[in-house]
């Protein structure tokens, strides 16, 4: 990573602080207020010991030093512990409104354009990237001004008592955030990569284990184990390198700051000896000054130490947000849409003229599409895969941009609020999604239905087939995805789904691919009665049934080539009898 990206990356995580401006100010204020304490503790300490040693005092005299510098201990302790805890709620608000913006980004740009990456590398940027941030806010941003204040705090306490202690003091500081740096850097460039190769090993391990199956089939899994194997141990080497960058900045650290304080205490040392004779303004050195210099000058570097010790956080967050800014930039601005309502004092009729299916990046997914969707219409819509059927289905759903025009009602479709829109349609695809935790509310999602209604889809739907082995019957527990049901249970739990939503367009994805022939016939008779009620537009590959429907669509090459019965359709020459007839003879 060049130094001006690490500059672009950081200027990016600064400008995300003001999500926990508070609790920041906070985490600085408690810092400030405890280095003034330290202050008072070391020259309370110092000023007994010299009472102590050199003025003889007894120690009934100096009882109130005594409270004062325990005083200093608890409010030391109160303070560090007010700080960390304002830092960790700095921490989390960021990282959380950070999550936010993620998140609502991929819910505008929809599953359209989300799938475009495997599901571990969105999980890898919601969590472990978004996660490494905690150190960087919590920690090193307090750490930074208290990194300044701190030295600057103590260089004014021990300037008017000895300036040759200082000057030592204030000559090698600057060491220290120099090598960090010209260490930093390095660690910098080794997480971003780290990260790079964290979000592909998950993507890879989450598609490998989707698709075990299929592997074991092929007699793949020893290969893909290897690959796996290799994968792990290049990520290994990486985090190792990162870990050797982070010890190597702390010996640095530890070195120099050593150096210094062995040089104030040699100083002090030849002074006491009658060597030296300068640094204390003509008075002569005194057992208080020594003192003072030396309890104040590990604090004096402490901070520094500190800082050093988070700027590993500094580098894990600038790696973290490569892939976070760029996603943020990159990804497509999501449409605005005017404030409207559909309106629903007719039928639902659809109409497309010149429409254009466009990527969320802007490329153009088809060529101009015309057609006309009336009310309680039944249109099949059949092509070859890469046809462009499914971004058909999904500009109706809202989740991909077009171009021309697409008009609901006379409305076009991008002026209408999605949530609004997608009220009112019904989606059964190739993979169900059943998010909720029972069976019950996967099929309701919210809904509030009459029990006898609900009984009835399921029964339409075929559920009520395997509904009495469950454990609990509607009230089942599933695992995540609808984990404990076959493909077909849980298409059939979609379908029911589908039949239960008061909607006005159904829009149906190949619903029968992937099922065996009892559940594909129970799926679709349900759906054939179903489309009879609402407007209907099935995407399929099954030429027997097509003859049913109102219509036949077909789509080729993003091109709607053919529009009309099935029994008008196959009697002309043109895409749809080819394509019957090459069925024919796959068949037989």
């Amino acid at each position: 990573m060049n130094k001006s990206r690490q500059q672009e990356l950081l200027r990016w995580l600064r400008q995300q602080r003001h999500h926990g401006a508070r609790a920041l100010r906070a985490a600085s204020l408690y810092g400030f207020l405890a280095a003034l304490v330290l202050i008072a503790q070391a020259w309370l300490l110092a000023s007994l010991l010299q009472n102590l040693i050199v003025a003889q005092q007894p120690r009934t005299g100096l009882v109130t030093d005594f409270l004062l510098l325990l005083l200093c201990f608890v409010l030391r302790a109160v303070l560090h512990y007010a700080r960390e805890m304002a830092g960790q709620r700095a921490g989390v608000a960021i990282r959380r409104a950070l999550r936010q913006q993620v998140l609502d980004r991929l819910e505008q740009l929809g599953p359209a354009w989300i799938q475009g990456k495997p599901a571990g590398s969105w999980a890898t940027l919601l969590l472990e990237q978004i996660e490494e941030m905690q150190d960087y806010y919590a920690r090193y941003l307090p750490q930074m001004s208290l990194a300044v204040f701190v030295p600057c705090a103590i260089l004014l306490a021990i300037f008017p008592v000895n300036w040759a202690a200082g000057l030592i003091l204030l000559l090698t500081a600057p060491l220290i955030p120099l090598f960090m740096a010209l260490v930093g850097m390095g660690a910098a460039d080794a997480n971003r990569r780290n990260f790079l190769a964290l979000a592909r090993l998950s993507g890879d391990f989450y598609d490998r284990l989707r698709g075990r199956e299929t592997l074991r089939l092929f007699h793949r899994a020893a290969a893909e184990e290897q690959a796996i194997a290799a994968s792990t141990r290049d990520f290994r080497q990486r985090t190792m390198e990162v870990l050797r960058l982070a010890f190597l900045s702390s010996a640095v650290l530890e070195f120099f700051a050593s150096l210094a304080i062995a040089v104030v205490a040699v100083y002090f040392g030849f002074s006491y000896l009658g060597e030296f004779h300068f640094g204390a303004y003509g008075t002569g050195v005194t057992l208080f000054a020594g003192f003072l210099a030396l309890i104040l000058s590990p604090e004096f570097f402490q901070p520094l130490r500190d800082l050093g010790t988070f700027y590993h956080a500094k580098a894990q967050a600038t790696g973290g947000a490569d892939a976070l800014e760029t996603f943020l930039r990159e990804s497509p601005q999501p449409q605005t849409v005017a404030a409207g309502t559909l309106s629903l004092s007719a039928p639902l009729t659809i109409c497309a003229q010149d429409m254009q299916v466009m990527t969320a990046s802007g490329t153009a997914l088809s060529r101009p599409l015309n057609f006309t969707l009336r009310p309680g219409q039944r249109v099949a819509l059949v092509g070859e895969s890469g046809a462009g059927k499914t971004a058909l289905i999904n500009v109706l759903l809202g989740f991909l941009p077009y171009q021309g025009s697409l008009l609901i009602n006379g409305q076009e479709l991008r002026t209408l609020p999605r949530e609004s829109w997608q009220q009112q349609v019904a989606w059964v695809g190739q993979n169900p999604q059943l998010p909720a935790l029972t069976l019950r509310e996967n099929v309701l999602l919210h809904q509030q239905v009459p029990e006898p209604a609900l009984l009835s889809a399921l029964q339409r739907a075929g559920v009520d087939a395997f509904l009495p082995r469950l454990p609990d019957g509607l009230d089942t527990v599933l695992g995540e995805g609808g984990i404990g049901l076959s493909v077909g249970q849980a298409q059939r739990v979609a379908v029911a789904r589908a039949l239960l939503k008061p909607a006005q367009l159904l829009l149906l994805d190949e619903p029968g691919a992937g099922l065996d022939s009892q559940s594909e016939r129970h799926v679709m008779a349900a759906l054939q009665q179903a489309s009879t009620c609402q407007t209907t537009l099935m995407i399929t590959h099954q030429l027997d049934e097509l003859a049913q429907w109102d219509e036949v669509w077909v789509m080729q090459a993003g091109q709607l080539v053919q529009q009309g019965t099935w029994q008008q359709l196959i009697q002309q020459a043109g895409a749809l009898r080819d394509l019957a007839q090459h069925r024919q003879k796959e068949i037989s």
